[in-house]
């Protein structure tokens, strides 16, 4: 019989192809780059939460790692019987179940000696998978023979203010769910019988890929199963604002891919992105774009931010999850086409929010519009800004009335279909007859890598030669986000492109505009056209 665990359980309930996979294939498994950074992410917050609920220090904690399985749920089950004090990752087994707690809290109820059973989430509120999963954890520890008092959800109260020093009650923000949990227990049972048999199976089980297999978070075995498809050869996910309902309508009707979804059902703008991807061609409306980019003046400003989201604040007076800005980069362009750049970045671990908003004051001058990519992200980040500055105030708000988005004039006016259906900007870049490409930047080329950096920058531990790269990779990153503005900014107002910034790019980021089969979308090939 195979040792169903907590985790297996639970993606039984996602998947039952998962768990089938997590028994007999777990090779195939690959966690994403966002798994990895939910995983760390967590392991802050379950630090956070040793503080709070032994500020003493004087509980146990598990090392599964260090004591292996046998030694681990030896010591728990030493500690849970004699122990009065907290312990953090204790484990259960019983029936050929497994689970590890966060948090265990020694109470006395009816004059027994019992337990308080604690589940740290990183996320903002309960999510229905939270109850499933702590459905589990009290079902195996109960079957156990643990005691349990209460069992409790904490999860990141994402309205928290931190208070500095190292004070973190009212972080986590508790809800007991006792008896809703001991309430489950046949359900449970059910769970377990089911997932049993699935997985005695010799073969796996059939299971259609779906949104199963990313919500609420992706599955080790996407890749495996999704690389099982056969890909149309233009998908339907190409098309812009498509939501999952139409999506599943066109299946419904049988459409495929764009060659056999007809016009008459489409939007102008999908009908465009059908027309250039089955004729191998770019669009691009330049009469428009220039018309939309009309009016405004000299010098010209391109401005993109670097931010940082920490679950558990390590500044004074911020909160989990908040967004602040530690860099920015702006070029300047002015009517001769020159062009300037300056940046700020604050490796100190030091808050860097008021230090950078000076520099972005100072730096922006009194006039000229301020572009950027997305303008609703720089302009809340600086709204937030002149919140928490007063005296930066004025000057703040005046930068974010200068703000224009080439986003939408980029959606509205050119489409390449090197894209593959996306507007984002490392989609568009490569499709330009400048063409610019991150992935010869060293280290650090899209924005989870200059948060990890930053992260690894302004910890103590980290070295000095260490953090002198890390700062090279996040100048240069930033850097050439900016110059990639500038050069967009000129293809859609049909202006000749300033000389390269070797600074920003290195010659490895400079490429020739992509082609994979396409038309190549310099001046004299792609088919200006009117939006209709």
């Amino acid at each position: 019989m195979h040792m169903l665990s907590k985790s297996k359980l639970l993606a039984f309930r996602r998947c039952p192809k998962w768990l089938w996979l997590e028994i007999h294939k777990p090779e195939l498994r690959t966690e994403s780059a966002a798994t990895l950074a939910r995983l760390r992410t967590g392991f802050a917050v379950g630090e956070a939460a040793k503080r709070i609920y032994d500020p003493d220090g004087l509980g146990a904690i598990i090392d599964i790692d260090r004591e292996g399985f046998d030694g681990a749920l030896a010591r728990s089950a030493d500690l849970l019987t004699h122990s009065r004090l907290p312990i953090f990752e204790a484990g259960f087994a019983a029936n050929g179940l497994l689970a590890f707690a966060d948090v265990m809290l020694p109470v006395v109820g009816n004059g027994e000696q019992m337990w308080k059973l604690v589940e740290i989430k990183s996320s903002t509120s309960v999510k229905d998978y939270h109850r499933d999963d702590i459905a589990v954890q009290a079902f195996i520890a109960r079957s156990a023979g643990v005691r349990l008092h209460s069992v409790i959800l904490a999860h990141v109260d994402g309205s928290w203010v931190y208070p500095g020093n190292g004070d973190y009650c009212g972080l986590l923000k508790e809800h007991d769910l006792t008896a809703e949990v001991f309430a489950r227990c046949d359900e449970v049972r059910g769970w377990i019988d089911n997932a049993r048999k699935i997985g005695r199976q010799a073969e796996e089980p059939e299971v259609a890929v779906g949104s199963q297999c990313h919500d609420p978070f992706d599955c080790g075995f996407c890749a495996c199963c999704h690389g099982k498809l056969l890909r149309a050869e233009y998908p339907l996910e190409w098309l812009p604002d498509l939501t999952a309902a139409k999506l599943q309508q066109f299946a419904q009707q049988g459409f495929s891919d764009l060659q056999t979804v007809p016009d008459e059902i489409l939007t102008a703008k999908q009908r465009i992105v059908k027309k250039h991807t089955l004729a191998k061609t770019a669009f691009f409306d330049a009469a428009g774009a220039v018309a939309d980019l009309a009016g405004h003046g000299s010098p010209a400003y391109f401005l993109d931010f670097e931010t940082i989201q920490f679950r558990v604040p390590i500044w004074e007076g911020t909160r989990p999850y908040q967004q602040i800005a530690f860099q920015f980069s702006l070029h300047r362009l002015n009517g001769s086409e020159e062009m300037s750049h300056s940046d700020f970045l604050d490796l100190s671990g030091n808050n860097p929010s008021e230090p950078l908003a000076r520099a972005l004051v100072s730096d922006c001058g009194d006039e000229g519009p301020v572009f950027v990519y997305n303008a609703p992200f720089e302009k809340s980040r600086i709204c937030e800004m002149a919140e928490r500055h007063p005296d930066l105030a004025r000057q703040l708000m005046l930068i974010h009335a200068r703000i224009v988005d080439l986003l939408p004039v980029a959606r509205n006016r050119y489409y390449h279909p090197g894209q593959e259906g996306s507007w984002s900007l490392k989609a568009v870049l490569p499709t330009l007859p400048s063409a610019l490409d991150y992935a010869g930047l060293d280290g650090v080329n899209d924005g989870g890598a200059a948060m990890d950096a930053y992260s690894e920058a302004i910890r103590p531990d980290t070295g000095e030669e260490r953090r002198r790269t890390i700062q090279s990779q996040l100048l240069a990153y930033c850097r050439l986000d900016t110059y990639a503005l500038v050069n967009l900014w000129c293809f859609l107002t049909s202006q000749k492109p300033p000389g390269l910034d070797v600074e920003a790019v290195g010659n490895p980021a400079i490429m020739p505009a992509r082609d994979s089969g396409l038309h190549s979308p310099d001046r004299t090939r792609i088919q200006a056209a009117a939006i209709s």
